[in-house]
């Protein structure tokens, strides 16, 4: 029997390609290389060219939950434990400073979030290369995308090319508004964005599904190069 659905949240069939509308024709420079640059208050900066080497591959089962309202049933992720990769990479050979706690996340396309360390280190947080017993795609993130299932789907960086180790007063740097990129983001306490009560950002954004899958339909047949450097964020 399935779980009930977090609160403000529907169930569809279809997983489309999804995001904010500035971003829809905004495509990763590489699909292939699953690399990561590893930066901010470290002792080492790292540049990893594939960082499942050496790990164990996981699987996690999870509901996608997107801030928009809509939400896809048991999607089987696959890839490598985003702890795993902390505690056997990340923590002996960058040795970040205590105190950054906070990890800033960039995706290839520009897309820009954060979570807490804390946050990331839960076992059920994914680095996904392959989709229910599927290569990843480019429309779900390839090479390398995060998965966090307990947090809204803007939190679960597509084409994650980049962590920065941040100190949590220094904030991070967001892909669209501030008052739409929580802190944390968590789908059970419906952490919809900053300011504003997550209820009612429920009737802000469920009129905008429609429209901005059509326009990332659209936006999939015919590819633009991808200017890194700006933009907001998808999911």
């Amino acid at each position: 029997m399935e779980s009930k659905l977090p609160p403000g949240q529907r169930a569809v069939e279809a997983f489309h390609r999804f995001g904010l509308t500035p971003f829809a024709k905004r495509f990763p420079r590489q699909t292939h290389s699953r690399s990561l640059e590893v930066c901010g208050h470290v002792q080492q900066v790292l540049q990893l060219q594939d960082v499942f080497e050496g790990l164990e591959r996981a699987e996690v089962q999870s509901d996608f939950h997107c801030v928009t309202t809509w939400s896809v049933r048991s999607l089987r992720w696959e890839g490598v434990r985003f702890s795993d990769l902390y505690w056997q990479v990340l923590h002996p050979q960058a040795r970040h400073d205590p105190d950054a706690t906070l990890v800033a996340m960039r995706g290839q396309d520009g897309a820009r979030t954060a979570l807490p360390l804390e946050d990331l280190l839960a076992p059920e947080v994914l680095l996904a290369d392959r989709l229910n017993g599927e290569p990843l795609t480019m429309d779900h993130g390839a090479p390398l995308r995060l998965v966090v299932p307990g947090h809204y789907g803007y939190k679960s960086m597509k084409y994650l090319c980049r962590l920065e180790f941040r100190r949590p007063q220094e904030g991070y740097a967001v892909s669209g508004l501030r008052f739409m990129d929580h802190p944390r983001a968590r789908v059970a306490l419906e952490e919809r964005g900053r300011a504003l009560p997550g209820w009612l950002l429920r009737w802000l954004y469920r009129p905008l599904i429609a429209s901005t899958v059509a326009t990332f339909a659209r936006a999939a047949t015919g590819p633009a190069p991808l200017n890194s450097g700006a933009g907001e964020g998808q999911r």
